[in-house]
């Protein structure tokens, strides 16, 4: 077992990337999640009016298909990358994606599509679960937060352009369908990249065979590390009210609020500024540590949830006053999930280097299936107004502030 602090040995070759490269890669990697559905967000109403005209609140389905699907997949994502190394899993996960993409822009009903999202979502987790193990390959504890902060960085850049980008997709095409021909795309260079240029992090001496009986001593050991499980549960707290705000976000943004017309700019504003949050960890992770980092975080989310409720319940703010009160709640829960994300993934692996594919799938998997059976029902629960998912909010990260007395550094 390696002290937390301790770099894993990896092959020589794995290092001939410089950090820049290996980050930016990384970086699209990852973001390949967060486009799959910020580019989308835009393309709801239409999806709606289309597939779903009697029940337009069923659009968010395209989402929330698109997050369980990744869950399903981080369960099988991380063994497989244990089993046959992380390029090979990168690369099976993301012809996948890239095949589901080709068939959405021929569905023909939301049930079709809502399959298709599903695959393309368990495609997905291939590049994000295996590009974690990738990193837990190379680097552990405090160094492996630091460096997922600065993946983290590049990654927001992304997703704080998808729905701008997707609403110009959609302009230029005319149909929402053309956003899937963007995922293509965007599959393709990532798959590119890595196929190219990254050397492959786990030597054959360490890989552990799919067997049933190597498969199932991994996950026992994975499922009873209690530091696992903790992060796991305080993960699927954070991403529950992430979700939670992004599958009603064009409705707030456009219905609530009326910034139908400007609802993308303001999404790239509220992502960009919500940055500060990676830029923050990763310069101060080394100093203060994952836990404090993150802990915190989460009580400042609960002072601000607290005040933007008691803003919505009197009335206080009206017009243009409430939705920029809206807009800075908003931020503040981005700036938390970049605080906290990276913290407490390297919190979960920093002792399981030996079996890193199996714990990045088990907690990406159910945090991400978690999450999903929490922000589903208050996602529909939207009523006009942001209470539903700020109480979500003041709840899941009151939870987690609580869980994170009980982790260790």
């Amino acid at each position: 077992m390696q002290t937390p602090e301790k770099i894993t040995p990896a092959p020589a070759a794995a290092r001939t990337l410089s950090l820049p490269e290996f980050v930016s890669m990384l970086a699209v990697l990852f973001a390949t999640v967060a486009f799959s559905i910020d580019a989308m967000l835009p393309a709801l109403s239409d999806i709606a009016d289309e597939l779903s005209p009697g029940d337009p609140n069923r659009a968010q389905l395209v989402l929330m298909s698109f997050m369980a699907g990744m869950g399903v997949g981080t369960a099988m994502a991380g063994p497989v990358s244990d089993a046959i190394g992380r390029k090979r899993a990168i690369m099976l996960g993301s012809a996948l994606y890239i095949v589901a993409a080709a068939g959405a822009i021929f569905a023909d009903s939301l049930t079709i599509l809502l399959v298709l999202r599903f695959l393309q979502g368990m495609g997905a987790s291939g590049p994000r679960i295996a590009g974690t193990a990738l990193i837990r390959d190379l680097y552990a504890g405090r160094e492996m937060a630091r460096i997922t902060s600065f993946v983290m960085m590049i990654f927001i850049m992304i997703p704080a352009l998808a729905p701008a980008l997707g609403e110009v997709i959609i302009n230029l095409s005319g149909s929402w369908r053309g956003v899937f021909a963007a995922f293509i795309a965007f599959g393709l260079i990532g798959v590119t990249w890595v196929g190219l240029r990254q050397p492959e992090t786990l030597p054959p001496e360490r890989r552990i065979p799919l067997s049933p009986a190597r498969l199932a001593a991994s996950a026992r050991e994975v499922l009873s590390n209690r530091q696992v499980m903790l992060c796991t549960l305080i993960l699927t707290l954070g991403f529950a009210q992430m979700f939670s705000l992004l599958s009603s976000s064009e409705q707030l943004f456009g219905i609530t609020y009326d910034r139908a017309d400007s609802f993308t700019k303001w999404f790239a504003v509220m992502a960009l500024l919500s940055g500060a949050g990676t830029i923050a960890n990763a310069r101060y992770v080394m100093r203060f540590g994952m836990r404090r980092i993150a802990r915190s975080a989460y009580a400042m989310q609960v002072v601000s949830a607290t005040l933007a409720l008691m803003l919505v319940a009197s009335g206080a703010l009206q017009g243009d006053a409430a939705f920029y009160g809206f807009f800075i709640w908003a931020v503040s829960l981005f700036f938390m999930a970049g605080v906290t994300f990276g913290n407490l993934n390297a919190l979960a692996m920093q002792n399981m280097p030996h079996v890193a594919g199996m714990t990045a799938s088990i907690v990406a998997a159910l945090s991400s299936l978690g999450a999903v059976a929490i922000a589903t029902p208050v996602g529909l629960a939207y009523d006009g107004t942001p209470t539903p998912m700020m109480l979500a909010a003041l709840i899941c990260s009151g939870l987690a502030w609580v869980l994170m007395g009980w982790l260790r550094d």
